[in-house]
């Protein structure tokens, strides 16, 4: 880091292999908020506290308050950390940075998170309005409890969140009455050569038709849903434009279901098909040249220090 001290300074920052670098500029002159704006663009979270906080007490005033946070997105550190096996680090950086942000922050994205990561930023999320944590161990208990807290979000991702259950998902649709995105994609489960009644939960389905009327955008790939949940979501949702279903095989689009998904906007059908599956290989081999820079990003081990 190169810079001038006193009234005279003259700065920049870029971010370079890791490090925040500083040349010409008269960045000493800008307020809190304006630098917040330039930090938020161009520097990684981590970065943000770990380094730019290190270049001048302006700059350090300015990523320990608000301005930095109203855009929490965690969740590349957070898949790091768990490549690490340092996801014990998730719950209390969010914690941090929730803090940090003063309760003003309007969107949450992060990865592997905890009850109390989730429980400390619910219970201050009134400004909250994304919501993204897929793959966490949050549980029904501690949803039902925060839920009432989240009133203002319009997007909930809860993706392979297998804690979460029938429970929690009604305590959303109760309390989010703002949601109009849901994201409830499920890992993949083995292709039934029958459909026999155990293969098939609508209860989910049935919660969202009852309790999520206002949504808009409906993510359900790989559920066990069938025609009955498809049928409730379509009744009750009638803002519904957008469906995705990919990988639901106990769905079959009896009678007029189909017509009726294919008048929504955006519509993914159960069966992921051949054209699909062919513009798929074509991306992954157009993509073989970049796995070794994806491979290196995702390597890099976290400090424990990393968002201290």
């Amino acid at each position: 880091m190169e810079f001038t001290d006193g009234a005279s300074k003259r700065v920049c920052v870029k971010v370079e292999n890791g490090a925040v670098c500083t040349t010409g500029g008269k960045w000493d002159e800008l307020s809190p908020e304006i630098l917040a704006s330039i930090f938020v663009r161009i520097v990684p979270p981590e970065l943000m506290v770990r380094s730019v906080a290190l270049v001048c007490r302006n700059w350090m005033e300015t990523v320990s308050g608000p301005y930095c946070w109203t855009e929490i997105d965690l969740e590349e550190w957070c898949r790091r950390c768990c490549i690490a096996n340092r996801s014990h680090l998730i719950d209390p950086v969010v914690r941090k940075i929730v803090r940090r942000s003063r309760s003003t922050f309007r969107r949450l994205s992060t990865y592997r998170l905890g009850d109390v990561g989730f429980s400390f930023a619910a219970s201050r999320g009134r400004c909250l309005k994304i919501l993204q944590i897929p793959m966490s161990e949050i549980t029904d208990q501690v949803v039902e409890k925060h839920a009432g807290s989240l009133v203002n979000i319009t997007f909930l991702d809860i993706s392979y969140c297998l804690k979460i259950t029938e429970k929690g998902l009604k305590a959303f649709g109760k309390q989010c009455k703002s949601l109009t995105h849901l994201r409830r994609n499920m890992p993949l489960w083995e292709l039934p050569t029958s459909v026999e009644a155990s293969d098939i939960n609508d209860q989910e389905a049935l919660i969202i038709a009852e309790t999520m009327k206002g949504l808009q955008r409906l993510d359900l790939a790989f559920n066990r849903l069938s025609d009955t949940g498809i049928d409730a979501i379509l009744t009750q949702c009638k803002a519904l434009t957008h469906l995705e279903i990919q990988g639901c095989w106990n769905v079959e689009l009896k009678g007029d279901l189909e017509v009726r998904c294919e008048k929504l906007v955006d519509f993914r059908s159960p069966w992921i098909h051949e054209r699909e599956d062919n513009l798929a290989e074509s991306s992954d081999i157009d993509s073989n040249e970049d796995e070794y820079d994806e491979e290196s990003i995702y390597s890099e081990s976290p400090s424990s220090s990393d968002l201290d």
